[in-house]
């Protein structure tokens, strides 16, 4: 099979991931045909296997003095570690064994460095930023001065772009571990133990030897081969046999992509695979845009967005009004399960000062519902997360290749904080999807081609789109003088834009990412781009012009009630009295177009209806208006007053004599 795709000019490899299930497989040494609870059971031997090992890797190494070992990249003989983490572990001597006497291949000892050594890489940034943040206390740590911001920032490499929220992450991580033990930490090692492994099976670690992965003869389909244990403690190679897993391929996976050998996890009874594949992708530019799509994250809405075009003359329009993405009913419901997992926590706290660690309590068993209550309303929470990201990802993706936009900017929001609002609302803000749409808009526009950049959200909502004046924000159009932030408008008297505020936001989004895409840096980890700083001159010319049909155009804001304009073609209070019937006690002028010599009139008009249309209370608070006036169930249509007592008397501006 192939190990690298075939790329055309202009075209570049994208490693994407697909889910799919193990449902059966087939024990080839027995020709046993396996069902998915045993294999499941026998996958979970293997990953039991696999967690022991990995623990202890990590229990060993778990301090400062190897992870910075690991992290330098050489070894004892100044050689270059390789990329692979397991092989990396093995150059520093780091071996381990299977626990109990186990016997396994060396490929499944593979599976346990790989998977230890990925979590002690990701460890050392996260010690770096305690170390610093250690080195650098602050003499009031809640209110750092600037040079104590910029003295933290030093320490760290690349700390002049790092989240401000970061940093007060671990100043109050720390803080806690103070308050208990008395001191400050050590190091990020003292405060956080090992993490515990998880139950899955890392297969891209392995070779032909372990796992073996080729596409079937259907189409959509593909066979993993894999060798798993018999039993739960192996105690020789023949417990290990081959096993034969077809898989379904999802629909997203090219016909044309490579595969790779899948990672196995197991999900309530099931085994789970993480299928990777590699394909042929458009390359993404990181300048040259003349389309852009802007992003905003609304305040009234979860999303914003429009596109705008970089002329040749350096001038930038807007196409079109733009598009909101509205999920309030979705939200509404995160924000009901956020509650009821808070109240839930706050039980199980509760219950955990009650027990004080007293296994047999009578509220012992009351406390574990609990808590499995709380796993699955958090389940539940990050489906409904998910599924929010996803379709957000997928809506902003199509709307930039409907504009025909060839980079995406979206405003990066990880600096900013909720000031003045409390710990408790800090943390629901931090809980909402916006960093997944960010990583799902990355995944999906990649296959088109499309870039992702995020750009400072500095004033983006504050200035005008148009000459970049402060603007004024009112709740709505037509009520200028009430404060709130759903409307804008431009004191500028040469200006006057206005509009709604997220909608200004996405032009300045926009025009801000054009005019500053010669600053896009991409990140070498990660391939995410971005524009980290604002620079005065440029953002000077970060301005939306108005089209000639805009400059033109009236301005036709509300601020005040619509004036009503009746399209009938006769006024509806006629000069015409109503006609008198012998069979009714009263008359009444009939509706709309009736004429007066019809000889059935309508419903309405048949009715008792007085001058007073309804009675009026002599006491109580409620004192329905326009009824004393016979207004009737509309305060301005009065009813006209009955003319059957005259009905035998001529009149003379009729022209017929009698009323009849």
């Amino acid at each position: 099979m192939e190990r690298k795709a075939t790329l055309a000019r202009g075209e570049t490899t994208r490693t994407a991931c697909a889910g799919g299930l193990l449902r059966a497989g087939v024990d080839e040494a027995s020709g046993e045909v396996l069902a998915v609870s045993v294999l499941a059971e026998r996958v979970g031997w293997a990953a039991d296997l696999v967690a022991a090992m990995a623990a202890d890797v990590l229990a060993t190494h778990w301090n400062a003095v190897d992870v910075d070992a690991l992290a330098a990249g050489v070894d004892d003989e100044g050689r270059r570690l390789p990329s692979h983490a397991w092989m990396a572990l093995r150059r520093l001597g780091w071996t381990v064994r299977p626990r109990g006497g186990v016997r396994a291949n060396d490929r499944v000892v593979r599976m346990a460095q790989e998977q230890a050594g990925r979590v002690l890489r990701s460890v050392k940034w996260r010690a770096d930023v305690t170390t610093a943040v250690i080195a650098t206390w602050p003499q009031h740590p809640a209110r750092r001065n600037p040079q104590e911001w910029e003295a933290v920032r030093e320490q760290l490499p690349g700390g002049q772009h790092l989240p401000s929220t970061v940093i007060k992450a671990r100043t109050r991580q720390i803080l806690a571990f103070v308050r208990q033990h008395g001191r400050p930490p050590v190091s990020v090692f003292e405060m956080e133990r090992a993490p515990r492994q998880a139950r899955m099976l890392l297969l891209s670690a392995c070779d032909l030897q372990q796992a073996a992965i080729e596409r079937a003869d259907m189409p959509g389909r593909a066979l993993l081969r894999l060798q798993l244990p018999t039993r739960p403690d192996p105690q020789s190679y023949r417990d290990w046999t081959w096993v034969a897993c077809p898989i379904r391929l999802p629909p997203t996976i090219p016909a044309g992509a490579l595969l790779h050998l899948p990672t196995l996890r197991l999900h309530q009874g099931r085994v789970r695979v993480d299928l990777a594949f590699t394909h042929a992708v458009p390359k993404a530019a990181r300048t040259g845009h003349t389309v852009a799509l802007g992003v905003d994250w609304g305040l009234n809405t979860l999303l914003s967005c429009g596109a705008a075009r970089l002329h040749d003359d350096g001038r930038i329009t807007a196409l079109g009004a733009g598009a909101m993405f509205r999920a309030a009913g979705v939200l509404a419901k995160q924000h009901r399960l956020r509650r009821l997992t808070e109240r839930l926590q706050a039980k199980v706290s509760h219950y955990e000062r009650l027990i004080a660690g007293d296994e047999h309590h009578a509220l012992a068993a009351r406390h574990s519902h609990l808590r499995g209550e709380v796993s699955r309303v958090c389940a539940r929470r990050s489906n409904l997360n998910d599924a929010l990201a996803w379709a957000a990802a997928r809506w902003v993706v199509d709307q930039a290749i409907a504009a025909t936009a060839s980079v995406i900017y979206v405003e990066d929001l990880r600096s900013m904080e909720a000031g003045g609002m409390g710990r408790t609302l800090n943390t629901r803000l931090s809980q909402q999807v916006r960093g997944q749409i960010v990583d799902h808009t990355r995944h999906l526009a990649a296959e088109s081609g499309i870039a992702v950049v995020t750009v400072p959200a500095r004033n983006t909502s504050r200035h005008c789109p148009h000459c970049l004046t402060l603007l004024r924000h009112r709740k709505a159009p037509d009520r200028p003088t009430t404060p709130g932030w759903k409307w804008a408008s431009c004191p500028s008297p040469d200006c006057r834009w206005q509009g709604d505020r997220d909608q200004g936001a996405w032009r300045r989004i926009a025009s801000r990412g054009l005019v500053h895409q010669a600053k896009t840096v991409t990140d070498r980890a990660t391939s995410a781009m971005a524009i980290r700083a604002v620079v005065d001159t440029l953002e000077a010319g970060a301005v939306i012009t108005p089209t000639a049909h805009q400059a033109t155009r009236w301005d036709r804001s509300k601020t005040g009630p619509t004036r009503h304009e009746t399209t009938r073609p006769t006024p509806r209070r006629r000069r015409t009295p109503s006609p008198a019937t012998p069979s009714a006690p009263a008359g009444q002028r009939p509706e709309g177009h009736a004429h007066t010599d019809r000889r059935r009139l309508p419903r309405a008009a048949r009715r008792l209806q007085g001058v007073t249309t309804i009675s009026t209370p002599a006491t109580g608070r409620h004192r329905p208006r326009g009824t004393e006036l016979g207004a009737g169930f509309h305060f301005h249509a009065h009813a006209a007053p009955p003319r059957w007592e005259h009905a035998l008397e001529p009149d003379d501006r009729s022209g017929s004599g009698l009323l009849c």
